[in-house]
């Protein structure tokens, strides 16, 4: 078994509060908590078909279209920390696989809506069903209420950090 540090070596700045500083290095320490549970959780999802082996987030892609219907790639790019290039090439993948189509968009000519087919409903469904399926095996000593709250403040970070970028 790996020895796992608790705390971040985050040096404290001259002239801040303690409190300040405590809070700098739990945040800190999140923020690599994170970081790592995410390398993992995209590890999981390649080896579960949820996640293109390339890196490219299918399952993310395909859940934008079912949850928000037809979008453009640049409107499915904007939401996630990607280049509308990386987004076109994954649509162009799932449109091969028949999973997604383009169809025209009545609100500009030249880019073209996205929606799912019949068959990327279907797909979906399945990776919805595979990601509880994985998600019910996790975290057994961890209460709901904490997983949500804990769901809110990495959003809460996550609002933060986009602010910034």
């Amino acid at each position: 078994m790996a020895l796992r540090p608790r705390r971040t070596a985050v040096p404290r700045s001259m002239g801040t509060s303690a409190s300040a500083d405590s809070k700098a290095e739990a945040v800190a320490e999140l923020m690599l908590e994170v970081a790592q549970c995410f390398f993992r959780i995209r590890a999981v999802g390649q080896k579960s078909g949820l996640i293109a082996g390339w890196g490219g987030g299918t399952f993310g892609f395909v859940r934008s279209l079912a949850l928000l219907g037809p979008l453009t790639v640049p409107q499915i790019a904007r939401m996630r920390p990607t280049s509308r290039q990386r987004m076109q090439r994954l649509a162009d993948e799932l449109a091969a696989e028949g999973i997604v189509e383009f169809i025209d968009n009545p609100k500009h000519r030249r880019s073209k809506l996205l929606r799912l087919t019949p068959k990327g409903d279907t797909r979906y469904r399945e990776m919805n069903a595979r990601l509880l399926s994985i998600a019910s095996t996790l975290g057994a000593a961890v209460s709901e209420p904490d997983v949500r709250n804990t769901t809110e403040v990495v959003r809460q970070l996550s609002d933060d950090v986009k602010a910034r970028l």
